[in-house]
């Protein structure tokens, strides 16, 4: 299972941008989406933008990715 993380896009030169998730940083390759622009939420998996979602749906994605996260260590 393969798994897209929501994040916002902060900075790019070219097809490499910066993106940023609870003040985490992180370089990716922009080669898939040439058209994001800074402040878009693109969907990170493997350190490339694979598609991009509106700032609602990567809201409500983070809230569910944290839920799990939570459930889990609880389990534990």
């Amino acid at each position: 299972m393969c798994l897209a993380v929501p994040m916002e896009l902060v900075a790019r030169r070219d097809l490499e941008g910066e993106v940023e998730r609870n003040g985490v940083r992180r370089t990716v390759c922009l080669a898939l989406l040439p058209e994001a622009e800074i402040g878009q939420y693109l969907l990170i998996h493997a350190g490339d933008a694979i598609g991009a979602v509106d700032a609602e749906e990567a809201r409500e994605t983070i809230a569910l990715l944290e839920e799990l996260a939570r459930a889990s260590e609880e389990a534990s």
